[in-house]
């Protein structure tokens, strides 16, 4: 039916306008444009960052708060924040920085990846823990040069190499 047919003040409910294609997962409304892997460096670079310190400042205060809180070891507090962190950065950038459809092969990617960084983060976090005074402020110097570090191998990887997967 038509809306021109229906009473003054009806309307068609939800259920006449479902379509047979099967549901899509979970997307993070960041933006509505059509995916695709041709944004520009700059654009990535910026959204990567704006990404990487929203991430960041999770996955350091859920480091923090396992840590000072609840007395969590430093390397488990930091693999807790690191597996945040990155979940969250990857399906931001995913969809937002780098705009790319969903790809098995790019999801093996990016764990292959995290597993790398999250070596590399956790490895130099919990060698500064050694060597310096465990403080919050000590702690947040090892965290920004772990996170350093994994994030320029992060970017350099999933722009030259993970989201040229198909």
């Amino acid at each position: 039916m038509s809306d021109d047919q229906l009473a003054p003040g009806e309307h068609h409910s939800h259920e006449e306008f479902r379509t047979p294609h099967a549901p899509m997962p979970i997307e993070l409304p960041l933006d509505d444009a059509e995916a695709s892997t041709d944004v520009d460096l700059k654009t990535q670079l910026v959204r990567f960052v704006i990404t990487g310190a929203g991430s960041g400042v999770l996955d350091f205060g859920i480091t923090l708060l396992l840590q000072y809180v609840i007395g969590a070891p430093y390397w488990l507090a930091k693999t807790v924040g690191f597996i945040a962190g990155t979940t969250t950065a990857y399906l931001i950038n995913r969809r937002w920085t780098f705009r790319a459809e969903p790809s098995r092969a790019r999801f093996i990617a990016v764990i292959a990846l995290y597993l790398v960084t999250f070596a590399v983060q956790v490895g130099i976090y919990s060698a500064l823990s050694h060597v310096w005074p465990e403080e919050i402020l000590y702690s947040l110097f090892a965290y920004v040069i772990a996170q350093g570090t994994a994030t320029v191998i992060n970017f350099a990887v999933q722009r030259i190499v993970i989201f040229k997967i198909g």
